[in-house]
């Protein structure tokens, strides 16, 4: 696909810095700069060569800069691209920009370079999102997983499994054409083998996106508990600040309180909440309705138990109380440094996971990071394993997923040749949803516009 303008934009973030980066792509790119480029002739220049030099036009020189060059198609998009990289006043930039727009070219919209590497098949959809990733990753994980799909991991792994599901999709077709001479060239025994092959990669998939999620977006990670069993003392111990007001008066904290924190390149979402019990006080109540709010959206549940005050049947019986259906909850054990170790080994005979430590002095809190790594999943992510990120590929694995089951239950049933190959059809658009063989000008247009502007 060819586009016939050119577009221009900031590449680098708005505000004073260093340098700026303004980039232009398309056929005009190159003219656009050359005309107002002194003092070379950058119409005769290499691909990937850098010149210095100063943008000048009408007597006015708006400032010394060098440019790169990248002529097509080795560039980003495809096409013709121009970086300059001049100082980074505000004012610098804007009227260099305007002056490329005043002489043809067109401000990019959101995502608009990504989005023409997209279509020039630089690389796919999946692969084009996980740009977006790779910038706005916040973790070594993060980054690990956005990294994986950018160098096409995940898309490989889509294109094997589509391939496949095309050549047997395309042999039941061919039935349905000779459907009165009742003929079989898809033989079921292996179609169903394909499928069950198919189902072993995809679901594995499906079920890595909870993790996926949580490292691209932050594990939302809900402190609960009893007034002063010492939830904000834990989270001030594992932020290693003081960031929540600490007392033994109960109900200190009223409302929740959240802040992030990195532990083996994941990035935690901890919320500290008002402690659980029943009260009259109206504002400690709404903290109390907002904890249990909390615990509806969150992702794992840290439930912390004072060791002085509380048994192991009165722990039981909070958690269940939380409702956190679905949902990892970790059981703490704190003040282990007030109590005797007999009265410990009694807490762990009753509930054997349970994490004792003391937040206060710090002690025990590796058991507790050792197992917030655990629920997340960090092998997938350290063995190089595909993680899902991204919902909307969720979805659509999810729908290819109860599509092939479809499938499987057809073949077992002895379902016609023309039912089967409907669902073929459908698993086969959900995968290529995924990476853009199948796509829309609506899902394009809410894909590219999430991203920044210059990207």
């Amino acid at each position: 696909m060819l586009f016939q303008d050119t577009i221009v934009a900031l590449a680098t973030p708005a505000g004073v810095g260093a340098i700026g980066v303004i980039r232009l792509s398309g056929p005009d790119a190159i003219p656009l700069v050359n005309a107002v480029f002194k003092p070379k002739d950058l119409t005769k220049q290499a691909s990937h060569t850098i010149h210095y030099g100063r943008i000048e036009d009408a007597g006015r020189v708006y400032d010394e800069v060098v440019v790169s060059l990248y002529i097509a198609p080795k560039s980003y998009t495809k096409e013709d691209v121009v970086e300059i990289s001049c100082h980074g006043s505000p004012f610098i930039q804007e009227s260099i920009i305007q002056l490329f727009v005043e002489k043809g070219a067109r401000l990019a919209r959101a995502g608009e370079f990504t989005q023409r590497a997209f279509m020039h098949g630089a690389f796919d959809l999946a692969q084009a999102e996980a740009v977006a990733d790779v910038i706005a990753a916040d973790s070594a994980v993060a980054q690990a997983a956005a990294l994986h799909q950018l160098r096409g991991g995940f898309s490989n792994e889509l294109a094997a499994l589509r391939e496949q599901l095309i050549h047997f999709a395309s042999l039941i077709e061919l039935e349905l054409d000779f459907g009165e001479e009742d003929v079989e060239f898809a033989d079921r025994k292996d179609l169903e083998d394909l499928v069950n092959q198919l189902l072993v990669a995809i679901r594995p998939l499906v079920a890595s996106f909870r993790a996926g999620n949580a490292i691209k977006n932050g594990v939302a990670t809900v402190i609960v508990g009893k007034p002063n069993a010492g939830k904000s003392t834990l989270l001030n111990a594992l932020l290693n600040e003081e960031r929540a007001i600490v007392s033994d008066i109960a109900g200190t904290t009223r409302d929740s309180l959240e802040d992030s924190w990195v532990l083996g390149g994941i990035k935690f979402r901890l919320i500290d909440t008002a402690g659980l019990r029943e009260t009259e006080d109206v504002i400690e109540a709404m903290g109390v309705e907002r904890t249990q709010a909390w615990v509806k959206k969150a992702q794992v549940v840290i439930y912390m138990a004072d060791a002085t005050t509380e048994t192991a049947a009165s722990i039981q019986t909070g958690v269940e109380a939380l409702g956190a259906i679905d949902i990892p909850v970790i059981q703490i054990l704190n003040k282990k440094d007030q109590v005797s170790s007999e009265t410990l080994d009694a807490f762990t005979k009753e509930i054997p996971s349970l994490i004792c430590l003391s937040a206060k002095n710090k002690v025990g809190l590796a058991d507790l990071e050792k197992a917030l790594l655990d629920v997340v999943g960090l092998d997938q992510v350290s063995t190089g394993g595909t993680l899902v990120t991204n919902l909307r590929h969720y979805q659509h694995l999810l729908q290819t997923q109860e599509t092939l089951e479809s499938v499987l239950r057809g073949l077992q049933t002895g379902l016609t040749g023309d039912l089967i190959a409907q669902d073929l059809r459908y698993a086969l658009h959900d995968l290529g949803e995924i990476t853009g063989q199948i796509s829309n000008d609506d899902l394009l247009k809410n894909i590219f516009g999430k991203f920044c502007i210059g990207k």
